[in-house]
């Protein structure tokens, strides 16, 4: 029985390196998957960010056209990497609104200035509120909202050149 004893704790230790190398050699799914897909936009009234743009509401994501709907920031480097994205989404012909977390009016008429302004609205979000009742667990990221208000598609993270026809037909296909 001692000898039994002696050899339990390299059983153990063979166990947990087994499992550990298991998991490691296989690739995890890191697709984050939002609960608001599938419901409507929260409500909210967002004031505008920059003098001259309308601010956000719910009620402008459901006027009857689906939208783009996107979370976003001057201080977010990722941000900056999508926007030659946005623009290309603009330039299709696809209505983007945006949602400005924790900036200032300088601040993000500074970098729509410099990195170009795909947005028919910015509403701005002091507080992150509109970002969490969205599901939004960082910035960048974009929603696809249908004309009633309903979420149809999360895209999480920058838009990349490879996600602008994936977001251009989940557009089309919420008309």
């Amino acid at each position: 029985m001692r000898r039994w004893l002696l050899w339990l704790p390299l059983a153990i230790f063979t166990v947990v390196v087994v499992f550990a190398v298991r998991e490691l050699r296989k690739p995890s799914d890191r697709t984050v998957y939002s609960a608001m897909v599938g419901k409507a936009v929260p409500a909210f009234d967002l004031p505008p960010i920059l003098s001259g743009k309308p601010g956000l509401s719910a009620g402008d994501l459901r006027a009857g056209q689906p939208r783009l709907l996107n979370i976003f920031a001057s201080w977010c480097v990722p941000c900056i990497a999508e926007a030659p994205q946005l623009m290309k989404l603009k330039a299709m012909g696809i209505p983007i609104d945006a949602v400005a977390i924790r900036d200032s009016d300088t601040a993000i008429a500074q970098f729509l200035k410099r990195h170009g302004d795909p947005y028919a609205r910015v509403g701005d979000d002091k507080n992150s509120q509109v970002q969490l009742s969205l599901g939004s667990s960082g910035v960048p990221e974009t929603f696809v909202v249908d004309g009633r208000g309903i979420i149809v598609k999360q895209h999480v993270g920058d838009i990349r050149d490879e996600d602008v026809a994936a977001l251009a037909e989940a557009w089309r296909k919420a008309r």
